[in-house]
């Protein structure tokens, strides 16, 4: 039995902080896990740039509310979902990810969660476990099923490593040169073919 784990940010809708970079005018909320590999440390650098300029929960909810999911995305998603079980495995949060999900056809999320005071100023993150992503992959394994892997940034490799086939998709340069075994892809078709080769 298999399960096919998924990034979702960079591989089924754009970067969140990257878009809330862009609405808010703060260059360095760009900054994402293509760049810094340690999310501890990349989320403690975030909240402090929401909290100097007085943002919270309700901004970067206004700027989530118009993204759509990546061109193709959906139904990549619907035809994967015909072929074999898949669970989308992210270090977004629920309160972001709602809306997206939505508009995905509601596929099933595996995140973390904001911690959020009153007023909506985001003071903190609980992980739903450590290593998220690398932890799933092995729980599913440890239950029966052989996992297939895709995601773009640092913090998807070990998942990918793990599984028994894993895809680099739409990832980076410095990120692929660093992999040279792994499949790199750039289009949902491809990624597709590689998952059904799999199968």
């Amino acid at each position: 039995m298999n399960i096919v784990c998924l990034d979702m940010e960079g591989v089924l809708t754009p970067e969140i902080w990257i878009a809330f970079s862009e609405a808010s005018g703060i260059p360095e909320l760009r900054r994402t896990t293509r760049d810094e590999p340690d999310y501890n440390k990349l989320m403690r650098w975030r909240l402090g740039i929401l909290k100097e300029h007085g943002l919270g929960l309700k901004e970067i909810q206004e700027t989530i509310a118009t993204i759509d999911p990546l061109p193709g995305a959906k139904e990549f998603m619907d035809e994967l979902r015909s072929l074999t079980q898949a669970v989308i495995l992210s270090d977004t949060f629920s309160q972001f990810a709602q809306p997206l999900m939505k508009k995905l056809g509601w596929p099933t999320l595996m995140c973390n969660e904001l911690i959020v005071a009153p007023d909506g100023e985001i003071t903190s993150y609980r992980l739903r476990c450590e290593n998220t992503k690398l932890s799933t992959v092995k729980a599913f394994q440890s239950v029966g099923y052989e996992t297939i892997a895709a995601g773009d940034s640092f913090n998807d490799l070990a998942m990918i490593r793990a599984s028994k086939a894993g895809i680099l998709f739409r990832s980076t340069e410095a990120i692929k040169s660093a992999n040279p075994d792994l499949p790199a892809v750039e289009e949902f078709d491809d990624l597709l073919r590689l998952i059904k080769e799999n199968l």
